[in-house]
């Protein structure tokens, strides 16, 4: 595997007006939609499933299986949605994408539809993002005007139109079965499964439902083919993706690279922690992906790699933590995000997570013991996989991982009465919990 950068959804990020369908256009833009209306969308699909393609919004399971799970004599209509609200705690990659460069991921929309025998697409962008949904509006109304979306695009007898949605701003709209809800203009709440999107999606009929960096990576498929896709990543995981490094980082930012390369390896290219400090934890994959420390700089970044050391790829959202960091106080605030991002449907997860953030704010101030430790624990193994959806799953991610690793430190904590961390306590506390590590 490579482990040099590999720009190729970022490769027009830095140039003026990157945005604007003209320069789409220069950088030879749309002329993989040219191509794909060329073959049949069953060639569409089985070169996706050739490439290797797997979802790029956190889960990892491969396109275009997802693609064929939609049902070939449904009466009724079938739909596209791109999940474009991007609001996992670190993950911010889809955004700057819309923001640099929107034709790509409207190309891929369209190559996509056609594929699924979609005539209708629906783009869910996250409504406070009120500059990114503009832009995206700006590009749809751009490729309508050059006849790439509408009745009989390009001479080819395929119909297609896209809606570009507002959301209101939930974080639990990033589940697929509460985006449709909110697509449809209920409140958003996840769905019961079965029955699957891919047989009763949006207005109960067949919808495939991607993330807005795999949708974008499909004119690339197109244009360089399968082969040239694999030769990217590693064999279960192939291809490129958009690393977000962020936190005590010299040169946070966007860093596309094969799938596989390793956080020492970003750090380098980054370089390294600020300040000259140590590397503390760090999620692969946003706040609802298990932490992990420095023991961990050189396993691969890929899903299979992250699976074998207990956390998962996620979003590739990589919030890196040094030394001075409390690691009870991180997972509080993570805590209390999932607290107040809970729709609310489920028990476990509705009243789980409100307890957690009571135990986890008595820790931090040192009035806790070791016993709610064990209580922790035993409250994450009775919320996790007992809710509609994977919310209540991430949210205790943060809270294990952190026990798991960092035990001393929570300890340290109503051991000395107070946070090790806190600028107004003794630094004898620091010391004592650095000869512990």
């Amino acid at each position: 595997m490579t482990t040099t950068l590999t720009p190729v959804l970022t490769a027009r990020w830095d140039q003026a007006d990157s945005f604007t369908r003209r320069n789409y256009e220069k950088a030879d833009g749309y002329k993989a939609l040219r191509r794909a209306l060329q073959r049949t969308p069953a060639d569409i699909v089985e070169m996706v499933k050739d490439s290797g393609l797997r979802g790029r919004g956190g889960a990892g399971f491969p396109t275009g299986m997802k693609w064929s799970f939609i049902p070939k004599d449904s009466p009724k209509p079938t739909y596209l949605v791109v999940n474009a609200d991007e609001s996992e705690p670190g993950t911010c990659k889809d955004i700057p994408l819309m923001m640099a460069d929107p034709h790509v991921l409207v190309e891929g929309v369209i190559i996509t539809s056609y594929a699924i025998g979609a005539k209708h697409a629906f783009i869910y962008v996250r409504g406070e993002v009120l500059h990114v949904f503009r832009r995206v509006m700006n590009a749809v109304a751009e490729a309508y005007e050059a006849g790439y979306l509408g009745q009989n695009i390009l001479g080819s007898g395929f119909d297609l139109d896209v809606v570009v949605h507002a959301g209101a701003g939930a974080y639990i709209c990033g589940e697929e079965t509460a985006l449709l809800d909110s697509l449809e203009g209920r409140r958003g709440q996840p769905r019961l499964k079965p029955p699957f999107p891919a047989v009763a999606g949006l207005y109960a009929s067949p919808t495939v439902i991607n993330n807005v960096e795999t949708i974008a990576s499909v004119p690339s498929i197109v244009s360089g083919g399968a082969e040239w896709f694999r030769s990217m990543g590693n064999e279960k995981s192939p291809g490129y993706g958009i690393f977000s490094l962020s936190g005590h980082v010299t040169k946070p930012g966007q860093y596309e690279a094969p799938l596989g390369i390793t956080l020492r390896e970003l750090l380098d290219l980054a370089g390294g922690i600020r300040g000259g400090r140590e590397l503390k934890f760090w999620t692969p994959g946003g706040s609802s992906t298990p932490m992990l420390t420095a023991e961990h700089l050189d396993v691969p970044l890929d899903f299979e790699g992250m699976a074998g050391v207990g956390s998962m790829l996620g979003t590739r959202a990589l919030q890196i933590f040094d030394d001075t960091t409390c690691v009870v106080r991180a997972t509080a605030r993570w805590i209390e995000f999932y607290k107040h991002e809970s729709c609310g449907k489920c028990t476990p997860c509705r009243e789980g997570f409100w307890w957690m953030v009571q135990i986890l704010e008595r820790l931090e101030k040192g009035e806790g013991t070791e016993a709610d430790l064990d209580k922790l624990l035993d409250m994450s193994d009775n919320i996790a996989g007992r809710s509609f959806c994977a919310l209540a799953d991430g949210g205790v991610a943060p809270v294990v991982s952190s026990i798991q690793h960092f035990r001393d430190e929570y300890i340290a904590h109503f051991e000395h009465g107070g946070c090790p961390f806190d600028p107004a306590a003794s630094t004898l506390f620091a010391q004592e919990l650095g000869a512990k590590a």
